[in-house]
Formats: C-alpha cells, structure tokens, sequence
C-alpha cells in the first residue's frame, strides 16, 4: 500500500503537533507544582523560569510545520482576492519561495548557532540545563516547516497552469 505525501507529511506533523501539547501540558504543570511548592512548603522549583521558556520555544517550534500544513495560519488576502485565482496562485508561490529561502536561511543559521553553543558549552544560568539540544530541537523544527513550505510550493507551481487556463476559459465566457 502506497500512501501520499502529503499524508505521510501530516502524520508526522501531527505527531509533533501532539508533542508541542505536551510541552505546554508541562508548563502548566511546572508553574503549578511551583506555586504549590513555593506557597506551600516554602520551597521553589529552581529553575523554573528557564525550563518554561525551554519548553515554550520547543513547543512553539514544534507546532510550527503542523499549523503552516493545516493553513491554522493568519492570511491577508484583503488585496489578492479582488485578483484573477491564476494572478493569485502566482503571488501565492512566490510567497512561499520567498518563505522557503528566509526559512532556509534560519534553519541554517539555527544550526549554526547550536554548534557554537555546543562547542562553547553554553547553559542556562541558574539550573544549568545545556541550551543546544534545544536549539538543535529548534533548529529540527523549522527544516520541518521548510519541508512543508516546499511541498506547499511544488503544488501551487503544478496549479498554476490550470488556474491560469481556467481563469482564461472564464474571462472568454464573460465577453461573449
């Protein structure tokens, strides 16, 4: 049995959709059993604010690819849609070019940035936590999104030609 690509994309992404959740279940978690500790029995969960803004930018990075396949992303389309759908679907690949580059640029430089951390042995300062799985993490993330945006742009570049013929068929029918 063969599946799909984009099947197969949106089942892994739906996966790390699910982890991104349990990021966030855990920030929750953490802040509460902080403030129980700390209100309770006078003691803290050191480090507590650290690991929240490690598990918020892994959870933030892994919702990323998820929500760009699933289009839960904010569009403004308020000047393209008074356009012809072969003009919009070619504004629409050359955004997702242009996303695709910046995107690769950052993964790289994300990368970039992992190595040095790891190289430098660079931690968190009150809990010591090594910050380049999460950078690494991070970095992951985003060549995701990068997977997406490329399969986003293969399809818009093989549409264009039948939105381009369609909108031709119909500005014909308009002028008879």
């Amino acid at each position: 049995m063969r599946k799909s690509v984009p099947g197969i994309i949106k089942k892994i992404f739906s996966i790390t959709d699910l982890l991104a959740g349990v990021c966030f279940f855990s920030v929750m978690a953490l802040v509460l059993a902080n403030i129980i500790m700390r209100n309770v029995f006078k003691l803290p969960i050191m480090g507590t604010v650290e690991i929240v803004g490690l598990l918020v930018a892994t959870g933030l990075g892994l919702a990323l690819a998820n929500c760009e396949m699933t289009n839960f992303n904010i569009a403004m389309d308020i000047v393209t849609e008074k356009l012809s759908p072969g003009i919009q679907k070619v504004i629409e690949t050359l955004i997702y070019l242009v996303s695709l580059g910046f995107w690769a640029i950052v993964v790289w430089r994300v990368f970039v940035y992992a190595s040095t951390s790891y190289t430098n042995g660079r931690v968190t300062s009150t809990a010591s936590i090594p910050l380049y799985p999460f950078i690494f993490i991070l970095g992951l993330n985003v060549f995701c999104l990068c997977v997406v945006l490329a399969y986003k742009l293969v399809c818009a570049v093989k549409d264009a030609p039948a939105e381009f013929r369609k909108s031709a068929r119909e500005g014909k029918e308009e002028s008879k």
